[in-house]
């Protein structure tokens, strides 16, 4: 399949990624046909997005905003769906192209539906991995399904780790910017307003994840994400501050050699090379000039004011639902955050004492990930009641 032709569904299109997914589609309409969109409240937004790109089936996660959308939908003959259920539904149909944008642990279950049927499958949930990482590459081996890393930093691995040789990979070296805060000390950090957390100096995001950038905990997620996506040790993912956002991450070799994919920081671009696998499409963003970016600079994480990443890597080494606690617990953490209920440095505080109090245990199948996913909510949740 060289990426002409393409049936594409888009689950989660109302946010960044899925207005990127569907920019793209626009100024390439002639390529693609959309199968089904989705999203999860945003109903006006959902139908306008649906109309423009000639969607078969819209779906909305919220049962009770069906009504909205036969309206919003009215006279257009692009099909109305509504719920969890209907959102795995439209995962289900025969699409050739999923991107799988649903963020958090909610995108899990419409995830493994299109992985289980075969698709293609672009990838901008980390939590599904983070959550489930065994059960889902499981799947993706059984089902043959094509799993491609939308997040810059795997993208960019993706783009060139040699496949035929990974014996004589060295190591992944994943670049973090640094966040907001990235020369910020603790003390200052201590009195963050979300505000200022989700104003990331390179990447336009969702709050949640610019939140998880501003701790750090987003790379540290992408470290556990990297250990599941490409066949290597969790000793060889390293991880360096590059502040500019120019090299999206690298590989390195056993002969010295270090291939990296820059650009500029754009999420247009990994998305394009999704789309279009195997082959390329044209893109909008803006090239590099590297006369104007003059210089690249490097550093190494302060894990001292920065303590998400050894939380990750340690939940990463513990294994089984170790990373489902971290992730399940900082989810709930960062809500408290953009509500005023915690302050910034409470939000790392929370996920350790979380990943105290919760027995680590195997994960043999989603039921098990459920289970874990609720009582790693609750103990954080109560941890959160303490501080209000």
């Amino acid at each position: 399949m060289t990426g002409e032709g393409r049936s594409v569904t888009i689950l989660g299109v109302t946010g960044s990624v899925g207005r990127n997914t569907a920019d793209l589609i626009l100024r390439d309409r002639d390529r693609f046909t959309v199968e089904a969109v989705t999203a999860n409240e945003s109903v006006n937004e959902l139908a306008s997005m649906a109309r423009d790109l000639g969607a078969r089936c819209a779906v909305i996660g919220k049962s009770e905003l069906y009504g909205p959308l036969c309206d919003a939908l009215e006279g257009s003959g692009i099909e109305a769906m509504a719920g969890p259920e209907a959102i795995v539904e439209a995962a289900d149909r025969p699409s050739d192209w999923l991107m799988g944008a649903i963020s958090g642990a909610a995108g899990l279950d419409p995830l493994l539906t299109a992985i289980r049927r075969g698709a293609i499958v672009a990838l901008a949930n980390k939590e599904a991995l983070i959550c489930a990482g065994d059960l889902v590459m499981d799947e993706v081996a059984a089902s043959g399904a094509r799993l491609l890393p939308v997040d810059s930093e795997h993208n960019a691995i993706y783009q060139v780790f040699d496949f035929d040789q990974t014996a004589k990979v060295d190591a992944l070296i994943l670049t973090a910017s640094g966040g907001p805060f990235r020369t910020w000390t603790v003390e200052a950090m201590k009195d963050a307003t979300p505000e200022q957390a989700v104003a990331h100096p390179n990447w336009k995001m969702g709050a949640k994840i610019s939140v998880d950038s501003a701790t750090l905990m987003n790379k540290g997620l992408e470290l556990i994400e990297a250990y599941h996506l490409f066949p290597v040790d969790e000793r060889q993912i390293e991880i360096v501050v590059h502040p500019q956002s120019v090299i999206h991450s690298m590989v390195s070799y056993v002969d010295g050699s270090v291939l990296a994919q820059l650009g500029t920081p754009d999420m247009r671009t990994p998305i394009a090379y999704t789309l279009a696998w195997p082959a390329r499409m044209v893109g909008p963003s803006e090239r590099l000039n590297f006369a104007q970016i003059g210089s690249l600079t490097f550093e190494v994480p302060d894990i001292e004011r920065f303590p998400a990443l050894s939380l990750a890597r340690q939940a990463l080494q513990l294994g089984g639902s170790a990373p489902t606690i971290l992730n399940a617990a900082d989810e709930v953490a960062v809500a408290g955050f953009l509500a005023g209920n915690i302050g910034f440095l409470d939000i790392i505080s929370i996920v350790s004492q979380t990943l105290e109090r919760v027995s680590v245990r195997p994960l043999e199948s989603l039921d098990d990930v459920g289970e874990v996913d609720a009582e790693a909510r609750c103990v954080a949740r109560s941890l959160i009641g303490k501080r209000c």
